[in-house]
């Protein structure tokens, strides 16, 4: 969501002494942008806040949850990206309005939003098992930039990641009319490399270059095919959705094959941070897999 300037005659919506000073905050730590989005977010699917009415100012808001304007901002941010609010003209409060539907959102939108969200925490963590991390890389490209602008600063990153070993017999990428050819395999070899090499260089040289203090990166693989895949940020929340299997012609060494593969990026993301026996299961199951089955990725 971009962010408009504020104009000077609106009162309501400027902030005494600028945007980074907080106002009276209560005892204890300060509210998240994600928890300030759930709450409106409940207020909105309950009738409290019907479709078409005026979001209370930001300045109500900061007052209300004790909270800087930037938090207040970055909440309204996650809503409009829901489809929860509709975009805000200058200086305008927001409008209530409501998503297409609740249904599961494509992993290439749906990461991306929840994983900027997680990024607002001082030590983040990311446990996912996915088949090559493009979806994650992808996912990671506004946070790095926003730490690489100093507008956001966390003191660790720890990242672990559970890849599908491409030397193991995977029931796919497959070529159609040859299962036993070994090129898909080779161009999924490939993929992983590119991927891979992209996201730790990314996130390592943020300790490089003194960003983040803390900063750990380690992938493994397992000789296992997903069938979905499956994103734990910060220990709170999972994110999930299935792989479905497509035939599709891609290229590689020059050659255009007709293959049995997944779409990643499309694939349509389910998200659960309420239901925790069920976080709770999806993190003893990554762990299972990774202190046992899971070796360290060598890809030459």
């Amino acid at each position: 969501m971009s962010q408009e300037p504020v104009p000077e005659g609106d009162e309501d919506q400027q902030v005494d002494g600028g945007e980074g000073e907080r106002g009276s905050e209560p005892p204890g730590d300060p509210l998240t942008a994600d928890h300030i989005a759930g709450t409106l977010r409940d207020r909105i699917r309950s009738g409290t806040l019907p479709r078409n009415a005026r979001l209370p100012t930001q300045r109500a808001l900061t007052d209300e949850f004790g909270v800087n304007r930037t938090t207040v901002r970055q909440a309204l941010a996650i809503l409009e990206r829901e489809g929860y609010l509709s975009a805000r003209g200058r200086g305008a409060p927001a409008v209530v309005s409501a998503p297409a539907s609740d249904s599961p959102r494509p992993a290439g939108v749906a990461v991306a939003d929840r994983i900027a969200v997680a990024f607002q925490a001082q030590d983040i963590t990311i446990d996912a098992f996915c088949l090559t991390t493009e979806t994650l890389n992808s996912a990671l490209a506004a946070p790095l930039v926003a730490i690489s602008a100093g507008e956001l600063t966390p003191k660790s990153i720890a990242i672990r990641v559970l890849l599908p070993n491409p030397d193991a017999p995977l029931a796919y990428p497959r070529l159609v009319s040859d299962p036993s050819d070994r090129r898909p395999l080779a161009r999924l070899r490939q993929l992983t490399r590119t991927f891979s090499t992209s996201l730790r260089h990314q996130l390592t040289s943020l300790a490089e270059m003194q960003l983040v203090p803390d900063v750990r990166v380690e992938i493994r693989s397992v000789p296992i095919t997903p069938v979905q895949k499956l994103y734990l940020l910060n220990g709170r929340e999972v994110l999930t959705a299935y792989y479905q299997v497509v035939p599709r012609v891609v290229e590689y060494e020059r050659e255009q094959l007709e293959i049995y593969d997944v779409l990643g990026l499309s694939s349509k993301v389910f998200r659960s941070s309420s239901d925790t026996a069920f976080v709770e299961e999806s993190h003893q199951w990554f762990e299972s897999l990774w202190s046992t089955l899971a070796q360290p990725l060598t890809l030459g």
